[in-house]
């Protein structure tokens, strides 16, 4: 792709380029406004200040000033002292071996809970609940039920509350989910929100998610961990070499 020049300051070239680079360091969420034409000229606009500024600062000496000196300094300071600890903490590795170990050792913390997805209907009085169940028996529809008689939100979604664990939902409600059949209408049950009609879609019994789901999310754990000890271990024999005292 062509590098096109886009402003020419002081006799220096600015391209492209040099915009995307600038780019390239904002937020990935700021990244798509910046791209836009008008966010190129406003990055442009203040790449051109810069160089503009830069300039008059090299020709009236600002090198020299007590201030810019100083910073220099703070700012080198930094940049060795993030060199060093980026160069200790990229020589820590972690194995698929090491990986797989700590999930085979650990598979308590990888459970999925037990799990049902259910659609119900609320009213406050047990008879209108018999009398929609009966509806609901001789051919009316779950969902066109919650929709013409519940009272609660998840009525637009023809009663479905998706799916839930336990302790979730009122011990009652979930008591009664957790034992239904799947397709099968409870009976009223009564909570302190009134009386509910449960229809279980679905059932997931407890398990262990697979190795692979959750390897990538295991391997980030175990490199910070081992970045950490690197760091703190790096930091103890420094501690040792130089001396640490404080006041």
């Amino acid at each position: 792709m062509e590098n096109k020049v886009v402003a020419i300051v002081a006799g220096k070239e600015i391209t492209d380029q040099d915009i995307n680079k600038v780019i390239e360091r904002y937020p990935a969420q700021q990244q798509a406004m910046a791209k836009s034409e008008q966010g190129r000229k406003q990055i442009l606009t203040q790449m051109v200040g810069f160089e503009l500024a830069n300039k008059f600062g090299k020709e009236n000496n600002y090198e020299e000033l007590p201030e810019y000196k100083e910073q220099l300094e703070q700012i080198k300071s930094d940049l060795l002292t993030q060199t060093v600890i980026n160069k200790v903490l990229s020589e820590v590795t972690v194995t698929d071996d090491e990986v797989k170990k700590y999930y085979d050792e650990n598979k308590e913390q990888f459970g999925e809970p037990e799990r049902v997805s259910a659609k119900h209907i609320l009213v406050s009085k047990e008879e209108d609940a018999v009398k929609i169940k009966d509806e609901i028996a001789n051919g009316l529809s779950f969902e066109d039920a919650a929709r013409k008689y519940s009272s609660c939100p998840s009525k637009e979604q023809g009663g479905n509350l998706g799916e839930f664990s336990r302790g979730m939902m009122v011990p009652e409600f979930e008591d009664a989910a957790f034992s239904l059949p799947i397709g099968e209408v409870s009976n009223p049950v009564k909570t302190q929100f009134g009386y509910h009609l449960i229809q279980v879609d679905a059932k997931h019994e407890a398990s262990t998610k697979a190795f692979e789901e959750v390897k990538q999310n295991v391997l980030n754990e175990l490199i910070q961990k081992a970045q950490q000890k690197k760091y703190f271990d790096f930091l103890d024999e420094l501690t040792k070499k130089y001396g640490v005292e404080y006041k």
